[in-house]
């Protein structure tokens, strides 16, 4: 248990510093399309282009985030095969926590009475969390729900994606619930992975979980950096929180037989539920009102707030 709360604490410390990175590539690449008046930026709908995502991808700031990412999926893997689901992507999901402490240093961010606050009722949810926590479930569940899961992570990837793109500048906040989503089946899948313990190679490349594994990170890397080039409103980070750790620990209870210590499936409740909403509040209150005549939120010209990237 103490090896997989410190494995998820440092993948979500890895996300978040990466989150933060990401945004200042994202937006950096955004001021130079804007100062270039490039309209090959965006689509017609207003969102981000291919070419603008790409572009935004190879600044060294945002391949130093990525390869941060990399290092904590790699972490929130192992979390996920040690620890309840439920616990595991709801320790992950903190680095919004991260992310704002974090941007005081990096970006001179001064945090509200209210954001500190938020910060507080998500520590204290995590340390209910873990007190309840009991064994996490055995993850062998049968073949045909690794296809299942295999086609919804297609689905919700590859659908979400095109909605996306045609709502354009307004789909921050669908992009951030559906990369949080993403991620949260890139969770479910590592738990339900065959061929990992004992080591099996045929097996794990015969399981179609391995490929919704790719699909969900892959895509919800896609729809992160098109939330971070649209630039945040508010609740946008808030909906990634809710889908990567809302969907996935549910279904670890329900599917996958995790559980909480006797007597305390109360507690387990109350913990998921006070984090889920101080890393939603973390978010929201770090969206500031516009000022008159200030750059809009999303706009090249907006500073990288980070309580406004859509951390994991």
């Amino acid at each position: 248990m103490i090896i997989g709360l410190l494995t998820a604490v440092a993948a979500s410390a890895c996300y978040g510093t990466g989150s933060v990175l990401q945004a200042v590539g994202s937006r950096k690449s955004a001021r130079r399309e804007a100062a270039k008046s490039s309209t090959s930026g965006v689509t017609q709908h207003g969102g981000p282009s291919l070419s603008s995502t790409a572009k935004a991808a190879v600044t060294w700031e945002f391949m130093v985030g990525t390869v941060l990412d990399f290092v904590g999926f790699g972490l929130g893997a192992l979390a996920a095969r040690l620890l309840p689901l439920f616990l595991s992507q709801t320790v992950i999901s903190a680095n919004l926590v991260i992310t704002a402490v974090l941007g005081i240093k990096l970006l001179g961010i001064r945090l509200s009475r209210a954001e500190w606050s938020s910060i507080g009722v998500v520590c204290a949810a995590l340390v209910l969390l873990a007190t309840a926590a009991g064994p996490e479930g055995s993850g062998h569940t049968p073949i045909a729900t690794h296809w299942w899961l295999l086609v919804a992570t297609v689905v919700l990837i590859g659908g979400g994606t095109l909605i996306v793109r045609l709502l354009g500048g307004r789909a921050a906040i669908l992009a951030g619930l559906l990369s949080g989503l993403g991620f949260g089946a890139l969770g479910v899948g590592v738990r339900v992975l065959n061929g990992v313990d004992p080591f099996h190679l045929p097996s794990l490349l015969g399981d179609p979980a391995l490929y919704a594994i790719l699909v969900a990170g892959i895509g919800g890397m896609y729809l992160h950096t098109v939330a971070l080039q649209i630039g945040s409103v508010n609740g946008a980070t808030a909906a990634l929180v809710v889908g990567e750790t809302v969907v996935p620990g549910i279904l670890g209870v329900l599917w996958l037989g995790d559980s909480s210590r006797p007597g305390f499936a109360w507690v387990a409740v109350l913990g998921f539920v006070v984090a889920v909403a101080g890393a939603v509040a973390v978010a929201w209150f770090g969206e500031p009102e516009p000022e008159p005549g200030a750059p809009q939120a999303g706009s090249p010209e907006a500073d990288e707030l980070p309580t406004q990237v859509a951390a994991r």
